[in-house]
């Protein structure tokens, strides 16, 4: 035991004398490096185990009916193979990304493992840099060296996350706004004589300049209809897609309308009525709101220029005044 820890304590040494107080740090970390890449080839190359598909088969799934399969061909053929490393092998976690994805705008088959592969890369890319930076730098601190390694990381890990997050939430805005007026062109469309159908592609060439994510949804909508897909499916699709209430009012209204035979043109001028309703109290909320936001705008930035502007001149003066005095 004594022998094994001088051993350690001679390399801790030599690493310390040659690299710097990082050297030990940075041996292990190539030395993780290394394993990964003997390892990789291994584990992606490897033959499939004829276990999985008598477990697959006693579970009541084939294999060959894997979402995985569904997938192949393409651009994005080149991460198949990466594929049970680059997306959630639960079925649920692997819809609820594809789903958020998709309300993001990216609608590609490959798109979650584009996405988790973007998250793998950024993140040692990440790591790396760190890495590089502490060794240019000459190092500090243990702790200081490994925040620096690690920060970089995380930052590129959560990056796409991040950004995926923001495209939805600018997506959901746009659709928001540009439903009121998609929802009276349809209106004026459906009370001109068009059917539903020609009423949402003619909405949808309308609104492209102005909203082209609701535009796009429009556009899918009408060619699932002429695909011949169920009509209220493909409402109820476009409904989770977006993930909007007044989009998921809206279909429902539609279909209800549908079932019970009423008029859709009657349906939809009383729901775009609702929507500019809607709409003027979102526009009154934000007004009201603005009291509030500007009152900490002024306190900050207006107050104290006025105090300084209004009482600097006394207290200069005040100043002046009690250093006479103090002095012979």
């Amino acid at each position: 035991m004594d022998f094994l820890t001088s051993l350690f304590d001679d390399a801790n040494a030599f690493l310390v004398a040659q690299l710097g107080e990082m050297g030990p740090l940075i041996v292990a970390g190539g030395l993780g490096l290394l394993l990964i890449i003997v390892a990789l080839p291994s584990m992606l190359f490897r033959k499939k185990d004829p276990l999985d598909k008598i477990k697959a088969m006693r579970l009541g799934t084939d294999v060959s009916e894997t979402p995985h399969a569904l997938r192949r061909g393409g651009k994005d053929e080149r991460l198949n193979r990466f594929a049970q490393y680059l997306e959630p092998q639960n079925q649920a976690e692997y819809s609820a990304a594809q789903m958020t994805l998709v309300r993001a705008g990216y609608r590609s088959k490959g798109a979650v493992q584009t996405f988790h592969f973007a998250q793998f890369a950024l993140g040692i890319g990440g790591l790396l840099l760190g890495t590089l930076f502490v060794i240019l730098s000459g190092g500090g601190t243990a702790q200081s060296s490994i925040m620096t390694v690690l920060i970089p990381g995380a930052v590129g890990y959560y990056a796409p996350k991040y950004w995926v997050q923001r495209r939805v939430q600018s997506r959901e805005g746009e659709i928001t706004a540009g439903f009121p007026d998609a929802l009276d062109l349809m209106l004026v469309c459906v009370e001109a004589g068009q059917s539903l159908d020609q009423a949402i592609i003619r909405v949808a060439k309308e609104i492209r300049a102005g909203y082209p994510a609701l535009s796009e949804e429009f556009e899918i909508v009408a060619y699932e209809m002429k695909a011949g897909k169920d009509k209220s499916r493909v409402l109820r699709d476009m409904g989770e897609r977006v993930g909007i209430q007044d989009v998921n009012s809206f279909v429902t209204t539609l279909i209800q309308s549908a079932t019970f035979g009423t008029s859709i043109a009657e349906a939809l001028r009383v729901y775009a009525d609702e929507m500019r309703d809607k709409r003027v109290m979102r526009a009154e909320e934000k007004a009201n709101k603005l009291p509030t936001k500007l009152t900490l705008g002024t306190m900050m930035f207006c107050l104290p220029p006025l105090l300084i502007i209004l009482i600097g001149p006394s207290v200069y003066g005040i100043a002046q005044n009690l250093s006479g005095g103090v002095g012979p």
